[in-house]
């Protein structure tokens, strides 16, 4: 099969990766990249456990070509802390709220909850809620999940 290379930039790094046409983003993350924080739960877009910014708007990797993401900006949840040491403020308050469990949706949830509040600085439960309406999570029951957000909106003064 034909392969088409591809130049994109993860987490600030840029990568020219030969793709197969049918390669999906998450593939591409994981496998190719190493990135797997990422993860592949349902393989048709409805968990949201492969959620990733593509020019900083979410995306469900599970869903996306990586011929489709060519030329273009792609945020995982290794690249939203602005260290390699410490944890983004969302990130810090799933820890401190115990709104993980098995941790696999934690990727997808976290990086929904980072794009809540950057459009929404002090969301209430509700909007908070809805915001996370494409995440599933069969372990926490949401609510932990939901005081997480609260707290990493306050923590930060309305904004993550």
């Amino acid at each position: 099969m034909d392969e088409r290379i591809i130049t994109l930039t993860v987490n600030g790094d840029r990568h020219a990766v030969a793709v197969r046409p049918r390669l999906l983003l998450s593939e591409l993350l994981r496998e190719r990249l190493g990135l797997t924080g990422t993860k592949e739960g349902c393989g048709t877009g409805d968990c949201g456990a492969c959620t990733v910014f593509v020019e900083g708007r979410p995306l469900n990797a599970c869903l996306t070509l990586a011929v489709e993401v060519d030329g273009r900006q792609v945020t995982t949840i290794e690249g939203i802390a602005s260290s390699g040491v410490t944890l983004h403020p969302v990130q810090q308050a799933f820890v401190d709220k115990g709104a993980l469990q098995c941790g696999y949706c934690t990727p997808g949830m976290v990086m929904s909850a980072v794009h809540l509040l950057r459009e929404h600085p002090e969301p209430d439960e509700a909007a908070i809620r809805k915001a996370l309406d494409g995440n599933l999570c069969r372990c926490t029951g949401y609510n932990k999940i939901v005081e997480a957000i609260e707290a990493a909106s306050q923590a930060e003064g309305g904004g993550a």
